[in-house]
């Protein structure tokens, strides 16, 4: 069942500026757009086996990732959002490897349109998916993991003050090597002491 003809609604999260949704096979020439717009700014940095190939850009493997979403979603082990800011797509946000039981712990990961980087766009992306993750899923961590040298990603994390973990070597493997990670964290007793200055500066209307 493609994601179109799927029996739930897609998920909406609204931030000040920023949608994030659900993607669904309806989005598929959006998104091929500003992949293919900005494959050399996003395929460096992404998680890929020196045996694998890149990230297909097919419209059959869009609707079948966008079906993997849909069940991680129903499953609760992940969620998968498109980036639209005045209606139109510009990235991908996820929460990905959920898990319960006494780690309650997940992984945010993210990219953008080159278009438009640098405008605050992700940060407010970033936060709008940790308020769903700590207020709604209950969760007690979420990391995210940037290489240090990718000094796009980590302005986004920095911009929010997300604390850094150290330096995890050669954590993953990115564009068929592998890589050292920066760590950064934030768990529930940080967001709660920190979640209503970071709402009142990304996700509350301005001037609120």
């Amino acid at each position: 069942m493609s994601a179109r003809g799927s029996l739930y609604a897609p998920l909406s999260l609204h931030g000040r500026r920023v949608l994030l949704r659900t993607l669904t096979d309806l989005d598929y020439a959006g998104w091929l757009e500003v992949r293919q717009r900005c494959h050399d700014w996003l395929v460096k940095w992404e998680p890929r086996s020196a045996h694998s190939t890149h990230l297909a850009e097919d419209q059959r493997s869009f609707v079948s990732r966008c079906a993997i979403r849909e069940r991680e979603r129903q499953m609760g082990t992940g969620y998968g959002f498109g980036i639209f800011f005045e209606g139109r797509f510009v990235g991908e946000i996820t929460l990905s490897a959920i898990a319960r039981g006494p780690l309650q712990n997940a992984y945010i990961g993210y990219w953008i349109d080159e278009a438009v980087a640098g405008r605050g766009l992700m940060p407010e992306s970033v936060v709008t998916l940790l308020q769903f993750a700590f207020e709604s899923l209950g969760l007690h961590r979420v990391e995210i993991n940037i290489i240090p040298r990718n000094a796009a990603s980590r302005r986004v994390v920095e911009k929010l003050g997300i604390r850094c973990e150290g330096i995890a070597e050669r954590y993953l493997e990115i564009d068929g090597a592998w890589e050292d990670h920066a760590r950064y964290a934030v768990t529930a007793e940080e967001w709660r002491d920190r979640a209503p200055q970071l709402v009142a500066d990304w996700l509350l209307p301005s001037g609120d």
